[in-house]
């Protein structure tokens, strides 16, 4: 009988191998089926029975079609709100290029920077960019959003204490900046017994016990402070100066560096980034350079590799946290690369003189619709402002204009006694009349103003104070790329440095690089979701609300718990947040002494840093010799201390990539000595289906979307880390001061947004929506045999370090090479070098155990890349080998030289040992698709010893042109 099912179905399109491949690839396993396989790797007893009560699986097109619909319901009003969110002008091409293009966001981190020296370039430029408009000596590659900035320099700040200062622990918060920034301020200070005093910076007294400051650059009302004289008496107490400011006005004002700030914070959004209802968005972190090895995140440096040739690199702060662990002091691990980059792409298109002129006409145009409305009888009560004006108003006036305003389909911002409005880059004249026609209409006048009258008496100078003279983006990449033509080409030479998904499998263990599939992504760019304001009336975000809702229903099934957050933007975010609700149930309940966390050694390095910065005392529980976590020493150190145990951060499965059969035990444990249990739920990629947090006995989870729930990467974010939580805790869930998300006990804010990042949540979305039960299960079965496969097929060759009780891995895996260093003297390095030449990123090296690498395959993976994969592997191990053997020398060999680069292969000086085919053709089959590296290997120690982190100054090209 003919079906009339569609036969397309996207779980077909999401998972690597098929039918045939699976019977090949169990058969290399020794499994007789795929539930043969799960039985010996998921313990029986946290199997839950029951199939995932999801939405039937809908087809591309008719998920496609569900979401035009629910995009439908998001109404688009004009905005000026402000608040640090405005709506941009993206160039076309950066949008198609960039934000479209899944060969900038399937990028992965860059840790291997000899094939990621496109966006490295590209972060370079955004590090300069900020560098020059704020005035300062150093910045960082961007942060998750400004709120999170501020808070990250207070932490600096606070923790570069000395001296006099040593035990002062209060920040003075001028009432003026947005309160979204005021209150993740808050959250941060609160656990690390931080005072946060709020209040008038014009008349404040700046005590001894006082550490920084932190002001608004224009206020959240719009008024231009001058600064000078508050921040000179607070140096001479030796208070640090943080300054949240719009980079657009820093075009035409003052930077703050030129006026005595110590760190300078804010986002890049309005440089053609969509608001996208809160985000994503690249925060930017501006320092001194006394502060560059404190500063979080991540630093792009530039260095040199074999040859001498300059080449970029993460610097200094890379990987901070695994390193350090509980001593970090930030747990931030990600950025917001896709949109730092698409960012700084936005400077370089339209350079200095096009920037400037977008920054005039914007404060042009409020200058305009002042004086329109003065025309009308408004008081308009700024005295000096970029793009905001603040027009006094009483109740039944402020009544008048929402209606007007919403017929109208315009949002303004309402203050108690006033109204605010935010021009930004796409306003025109004809928007200033549209405003003043509906102020009209609210004071029963008949507009007369002529607009083309006024526009001859706009005085669009600023006091000499404010008025920026020094010059900025003089470097060469800023001045040359404005035709479409240079701009889409350069772009493109950059993309062409960097190995993503568009190349080849990235097998990163713990990182999930999964397909991206278009159809998840193609909702984004939509008008309907990025061009809504984040603190636009609910009624407008219906759309938006209902994707929100609906994901949050979906998590809590798949994880068995009862209520989700989703406001965490970032995995370590969510750990954050997971921890502050855990910390304010126990303060709730009276137990104000539970303070203490425990954490296995085999936990991500964020884990520490993350109850650290929650007002934790970091506890280490031991592996046993297997990798598991040792139950005996948990238990000891959980009865040791009972009276003040808060929480376990426990890795489910484990870093080691094992299902713990003892981990219900473990929970059991935890709990009868009063604390909770927070699953990390880095790898949910494995219990999606089978299992879920509540089975295994966790109170809180966070949910690594750009995991398990493909939201990609983007060269190493955007990202979201959702928390879901038991019943007795969803109460303390994050809120938020603008639109009040949390419960009746609720933590205060943890990010900008009431809702993190909302324009990504569409992606996780629409792959569930598209997998549907069986698919999302189907996932999870294939993501465990991909990785048993690469286990068989390799262990001949590689020893495994971690397998569960049957010999089986889950979804990711260890391999042990710390062998050959005494075999062949090859590091781990040399082997993750290596692999470039065979077009390949490396696993995860060094991580959790030094000397490993880590692998995951994922489900999108097909046999043919997989066992390509292999290929490579052994074909390495045969290199190895040949070093044994002395038939390769033991230092000029095709490891220790790797990767090779087209420079290497052309050189007229090859004085190698091997062959240049060797050399950048190891498989002849490659030859066709081969990845060639920018840079060769890259001496990193240069690179920290001399530290540079912008483009080169201007004098160094004018010595080149002599």
């Amino acid at each position: 009988m003919t079906s009339f099912e569609n036969p397309d179905k996207f779980v077909d399109r999401h998972i690597g191998p098929d039918e045939n491949d699976i019977k090949e690839m169990l058969e290399v396993t020794g499994a007789s089926s795929i539930d043969e396989l799960i039985s010996e790797i998921i313990p029986s007893n946290i199997r839950i029975q029951n199939e995932l009560a999801l939405d039937l699986p809908l087809s591309e097109y008719d998920f496609i079609g569900k979401l035009k619909e629910i995009a439908s319901k998001n109404k688009i009003h004009k905005s000026y709100i402000g608040m640090g969110y405005y709506p941009p002008i993206i160039p076309s091409v950066v949008q198609r290029n960039i934000l479209e293009n899944p060969g900038w966001y399937t990028q992965y981190t860059p840790y291997q920077a000899e094939i990621s020296q496109g966006r490295l370039e590209a972060l370079l430029n955004f590090q300069t960019m900020i560098i020059d408009l704020t005035a300062m000596d150093i910045a960082n590659a961007s942060l998750l959003d400004e709120g999170t900035a501020a808070a990250e320099a207070m932490l600096m700040f606070f923790h570069a204490r000395a001296g006099s200062k040593k035990n002062s622990n209060t920040i003075f918060v001028s009432n003026e900046c947005f309160p979204q920034t005021i209150e993740v301020v808050r959250t941060r200070a609160v656990p690390l017994g931080i005072k946060v005093v709020v209040g008038d910076h014009t008349n404040a007294e700046l005590t001894d016990d006082i550490f920084a400051v932190l002001v608004q650059y224009p206020s959240d009302g719009g008024e231009i402070f001058d600064y000078r004289e508050f921040f000179e008496t607070a140096k001479l107490k030796d208070i640090n100066a943080i300054v949240a400011a719009d980079i657009m006005s820093l075009l035409i004002l003052t930077p703050p560096g030129e006026f005595g700030a110590d760190a300078v914070v804010g986002s890049t959004q309005r440089f053609g980034v969509p608001m996208g209802y809160g985000g994503p968005h690249a925060a930017y972190f501006a320092t001194k350079d006394k502060f560059k090895r404190m500063v979080p995140g991540r630093i792009i440096g530039v260095s040199v590799d074999v040859r001498g040739d300059k080449a970029y690199r993460m610097a200094l702060q890379t990987r901070e946290q695994h390193i350090k662990r509980e001593k970090a002091t930030s747990n931030i691990c990600t950025s917001q690369v896709l949109l730092a980059v698409m960012a700084g792409m936005y400077a370089v298109y339209h350079g200095p003189v096009m920037l400037k002129k977008i920054a005039e006409k914007i404060h042009a145009l409020s200058k305009l619709l002042e004086l329109g409305l003065n025309q009308l009888g408004y008081k308009q009560l700024n005295k000096n402002y970029f793009d905001t004006l603040k027009l006094q108003a009483d109740a039944s006036l402020i009544s008048k204009i929402k209606k007007l305003s919403n017929d109208a389909e315009v949002n303004f911002r309402y203050f108690d006694d006033a109204i605010g409005i935010s021009l930004s880059e796409p306003d025109e004249i004809s928007d200033v009349e549209a405003i003043i026609e509906i102020f009209s209409k609210a004071v029963n006048k008949k507009s007369s103003v002529d607009i083309n009258k006024l526009a001859e008496d706009v005085d669009a100078s600023f006091p000499k104070e404010f008025a920026r003279e020094s010059k900025y983006l003089l470097h060469p990449v800023f001045n040359t790329h404005h035709s479409e033509t240079e701009m889409l080409r350069y772009m493109k030479q950059l993309e062409n440095k960097d190995l993503s998904l568009t190349t080849s499998m990235i097998p990163l263990g713990s990182c999930t690089m999964k397909l991206n599939a278009t159809t998840e992504m193609i909702g984004i760019s939509w008008p309907q979701f990025s061009g809504l304001h984040p603190f636009a009336p609910l009624e407008q975000a219906q759309g938006y609300l209902e994707i929100i809702k609906d994901l949050s229903e979906d998590l809590c099934k798949i994880t068995g718990l009862q209520a989700v957050s989703m406001q965490p933007n970032s995995g370590a975010q969510g750990e954050y947040a997971g921890l502050m609700v855990i910390r304010q149930y126990h303060l709730a309940r009276g137990d104000v002494k539970r303070n203490v966390c425990l954490i296995p050694s085999s936990a991500h390095g964020t884990n520490p840093a993350s109850a650290v910065m929650a007002g934790m005392k970091v506890v280490i529980v031991n592996s046993d010799s297997n990798g598991n976590i040792d139950v005996e020493d948990l238990k000891k150190k959980a009865e040791q201390y009972k009276d003040v145990l808060a929480a376990l951060m426990v890795t489910y499965p484990s870093t080691h990539g094992i299902f713990e059969e003892s981990i219900q035990e473990i929970c059991r444990i935890i709990h009868l000595n009063g604390g909770q249990v927070y699953m990390d739920g880095a790898n949910m990629n494995a219990q999606v289906g089978f299992t879920n947090p509540y089975m295994i006995g966790a109170d809180v989870c966070h949910l690594n979307l750009h995991k398990t729930f493909c939201i990609p990467h983007g060269g190493g974010g955007p990202g979201m880390g959702p928390i879901a939580v038991a019943a007795h805790l969803k109460d303390y869930l994050p809120g938020h001061p603008v639109i009040n998300t949390g419960g009746s006990h609720s933590i205060t804010a943890v990010s900008s947004a009431p809702w993190g990042s909302p324009n990504i949540l569409i992606i996780s979305y629409a792959y569930i929506k598209m997998m549907g039960a069986s698919g999302l299960k189907k996932a999870t079965e294939v993501a465990m045999l991909n990785a048993n496969y690469l286990k068989v097929r390799l262990e001949e060759h590689f020893k495994s370090l971690y397998e569960g009780s049957q010999g089986r891995v889950a979804h990711e895996l260890i391999f042990d090479m710390r062998e050959f260093k005494q075999s062949a003297k090859v590091e781990i390095e040399d082997i993750a070098k290596r692999l470039m030449d065979y077009s390949f990123h490396a696993p995860t090296v060094s991580f959790p155990v030094p000397g490993t690498l880590m692998v995951e395959p994922t489900e999108s993976e097909s046999k043919k890349e997989l066992d390509r994969f292999c290929d490579a592997m052994i074909s390495i191990r045969n290199e190895i080998r040949e070093i044994e053997n002395h038939d390769a020398d033991e230092t000029d060999n095709v490891l220790k030289n790797s990767p090779h680069t087209v420079k290497d292969i052309v050189s007229d000086n090859w004085t190698h040992t091997y062959s240049r085919e060797k050399a950048a053709f190891p498989v002849k089959a490659d030859a066709i698709v081969k990845f060639w590296p920018a840079v060769g290997r890259i001496d990193s120690a240069y690179g920290d010893r001399h530290l540079v982190c912008s483009c080169n100054p201007v004098s160094d090209y004018a010595e080149e042109s002599v």
